[in-house]
């Protein structure tokens, strides 16, 4: 490699370095359908606590028999913790039913708004907020602002 591409090398990678956690991040709009809610009564399979937004995995079985897995976006975890969650408050084997917008692609994908405890019917707002981000009117501090 000569020295200018090695040149041109250094001088290329920061700015596409730094465009990476730009690219993970994505506006509700563009991954989530704000006229697709859903609401799911399933079993938490996976909670997990990251960055830039939490996710619960949950498995859902049908009207018709038939077992889905559902994927729910949530709030970042720091968000979370303020509201009082915690990596330990859905453990696996959970009964809860989730509220949300379904993504774009109608996959079982979706943006959580709210998580209800089957147990015990407390409930969490597990949404993001921010412009663009519709929110549970039914959850109290939820959703965003517009």
């Amino acid at each position: 490699m000569s020295f200018r591409q090695r040149l041109l090398s250094i001088v290329a990678t920061p700015p596409l370095i730094a465009a990476v956690p730009a690219l993970a991040h994505h506006s509700f709009a563009s991954e989530f359908d704000a006229s697709r809610p859903v609401e799911v009564l399933g079993v938490v399979k996976e909670m997990r606590f990251s960055n830039p937004h939490s996710w619960i995995y949950i498995t859902v079985k049908t009207d018709s028999g038939e077992i889905q897995d559902w994927a729910f976006e949530g709030a970042a975890p720091n968000a979370l913790l303020r509201r009082g969650f915690n990596r330990d408050s859905l453990p696996p084997g959970t009964e809860v039913r989730i509220r949300g917008f379904q993504a774009r692609d109608r996959t079982n994908r979706a943006a959580g708004t709210q998580v209800t405890l089957v147990k015990d019917g407390s409930r969490l707002f597990v949404g993001s907020t921010g412009v663009g981000t519709p929110g549970d009117p039914t959850v109290q501090g939820g959703g965003g602002e517009q």
